[in-house]
């Protein structure tokens, strides 16, 4: 499955066939929670939270291609990802996109 960013592949002519999304909600335990938190007062990456959002996107992307595969696509075009926290330490990620066939 290709998956890109842009609209056009260079060198395929391809039919649209819709819409493909893929999401998660993802939280940390309440150890890493407050380890988090207590890092927040006094700056830094906060790694575990950065950790959290990286495996959000991977199973929002495999999620996506999954849908994708649904409808035969053989690529997914004008990929995005979208993120917005729901609850303290947790957050969705929507990975979507255009699921598309080559001619």
């Amino acid at each position: 499955m290709i998956l890109t960013t842009t609209e056009h592949i260079p060198g395929k002519e391809y039919e649209i066939l819709g819409l493909v999304r893929g999401s998660t909600i993802q939280s940390k335990n309440l150890g890493k929670d407050i380890a988090q938190g207590l890092k927040g007062l006094v700056g830094g990456e906060l790694k575990a939270y950065n950790e959290m959002m990286n495996e959000a996107r991977a199973l929002a992307t495999k999620r996506m291609v999954a849908d994708a595969e649904t409808l035969e696509a053989d690529a997914i075009v004008a990929m995005r990802y979208l993120s917005a926290s729901v609850a303290q330490g947790a957050a969705e990620v929507m990975a979507y996109g255009t699921a598309v066939k080559f001619l």
